[in-house]
């Protein structure tokens, strides 16, 4: 017994204490996680018993949460004038233990990211995501970056992909994410982002393809193309080319490609029943931004089934995903019309 006392290790039924070197800790959100000092290394569930747990309630009167310089969360509370790293909700903690499905479907409409990802160790992988910088393309790079995944934020705007970053970092100062810039609707900004990323000499094994415009007025890109269909379609299919290469020497890859259930609700053929593949970029006498964004994601399915098809025999599989009905993200902002029926069913939808 002494021997055990002397070495940190007193003997106990608990096996909620922490043994010696390591530090419990709470993220942003509410997660529970473990740092180990003497390895220099975290994770998410407790190092003895195995479970995960969250914080529950809110913060005790007077206290508030601020972020330090490395983006470590610490806690102040303004009574006693004082700061501390411990979380004074982890008393109160509920543990993450939900009841094990009996029906096929292990996940439904309230599962979040992180039960998705529970248990999953991305360490060593490396992800693109699209459109990145916000909605679904944020929650989705966080989530990858949080379980250890080296992700790359392609983004329109430098200035929004850095501060998504930034986002990402206050959560886990660790965590591996960078931001490039990809420009969908310019075809020559897929090339050079496809060129930089492979300078960079990393493998690939994870290209979600997830940014898209909807309801936007008619507009021809810099390469003359209808801005709907390059920027939700043709620009992926030029950069999964490009990336093809990457993608099979890194298999298992994969490639995610989100699309809709509004693919349902469009065709691309004429009277006749034949291909007219006039329809996917069309003028603007001829255009509705509704068919138009229908179309784009009949695209994205068609090109993910045969994308599978060609590459799955070398370890890249591709799927094509519908996010959810009326999923409120900032999609719909350049449709007045959109954002007033996105915002009256908030209270309906599952949130980011």
């Amino acid at each position: 017994m002494a021997a055990l006392k002397y070495a940190g290790l007193e003997d106990t039924d608990s096996e909620e204490e922490l043994p010696p070197g390591w530090e419990e800790r709470t993220t942003k959100d509410g997660w529970v996680y473990y740092a180990n000092h003497l390895e220099e290394k975290t994770q998410w569930e407790h190092p003895k018993s195995g479970k995960r747990k969250r914080v529950a309630g809110d913060l005790p009167y007077g206290w508030e949460q601020e972020t330090d310089e490395n983006g470590q969360v610490y806690f102040v509370d303004h009574i006693n004038k004082r700061t501390t790293y411990l979380d004074p909700r982890l008393a109160f903690t509920v543990e993450d233990n939900p009841v094990k499905p009996t029906t096929r479907q292990k996940y439904d409409g309230n599962s979040t990211a992180m039960e998705i990802l529970q248990g999953r160790d991305l360490s060593g992988k490396v992800a693109i995501i699209t459109g990145a910088n916000s909605g679904i393309g944020f929650e989705t790079a966080k989530s990858l970056a949080l379980h250890g995944a080296c992700v790359i934020l392609a983004c329109r705007s430098p200035a929004r992909g850095g501060t998504a970053v930034q986002r990402i970092l206050e959560e886990w100062h660790k965590a591996k994410v960078e931001a490039m810039t990809l420009d969908l609707a310019s075809l020559q900004s897929v090339q050079h982002f496809a060129e930089a990323f492979k300078s960079k000499n990393l493998p690939l094994h994870i290209l979600i393809c997830n940014a898209a415009v909807f309801g936007a007025p008619w507009s021809l890109t810099e390469d003359g193309l209808e801005s709907t269909f390059q920027v939700n379609h043709l620009g992926h299919f030029y950069l999964v080319q490009l990336l093809e290469d990457v993608l099979r020497q890194s298999s298992p890859a994969r490639v995610v490609v989100v699309s809709s259930e509004s693919h349902r609700f469009t065709e691309i053929k004429d009277s006749s029943g034949k291909l007219d593949f006039s329809l996917l970029s069309p003028s603007k006498k001829e255009y509705w931004a509704m068919l138009a964004y229908n179309r784009s994601k009949l695209c994205n399915i068609l090109f993910s089934n045969e994308l599978n098809r060609r590459l799955s025999p070398h370890g890249v599989t591709s799927n094509s995903v519908h996010p959810g009905n009326m999923m409120y993200s900032s999609i719909h902002r350049s449709w007045w019309l959109y954002t007033l029926l996105f915002t009256l069913a908030r209270p309906f939808t599952k949130s980011m």
